[in-house]
């Protein structure tokens, strides 16, 4: 099983070449075995160079709505009240400890999502620009 690392680009494509070529590969067989292998290069490499940064806490809840088909009542049971969702949701209430804990057990939201500090929209930004 003649692999090497990943070190550049033209290593990657030709990884991903590889691994695409290997996808049928039976588990517990050379194939499968080097399938694994080069998985596990490829993974390594683009942690290091593509890391992805967990999304905006008030984007996870609403991309998880949206994948389950839920409505805002339906977080009323996670979150409280109609008023408490459309403020959190509005980015007007922050996520408590207990409201992240909630999202995280009952919709499985990753809390490292949850912890994220929320951006402001950019209507926010205006809106507190013209404050000042």
């Amino acid at each position: 099983m003649n692999v090497k690392p990943i070190k550049n680009e033209s290593d990657y494509d030709a990884a991903l070449a590889e691994v695409a070529d290997l996808m049928d590969a039976r588990a517990n067989t050379p194939e499968g075995d080097r399938l694994d292998v080069l998985v596990t290069l490829v993974e390594a490499y683009e942690e290091r160079h593509w890391r992805v940064n967990p999304p905006d806490p008030i984007e996870a809840i609403k991309l998880r709505m949206q994948q389950r088909g839920l409505s805002r009542s339906d977080l009323e049971k996670v979150l409280g009240s109609k008023s408490r969702v459309s403020e959190v949701l509005n980015r007007k209430r922050p996520l408590t400890i207990e409201m992240i804990r909630r999202l995280h057990g009952k919709l499985g939201i990753p809390a490292e999502s949850l912890i994220q500090a929320t951006t402001r929209s950019a209507r926010q930004r205006r809106r507190r620009g013209r404050a000042a």
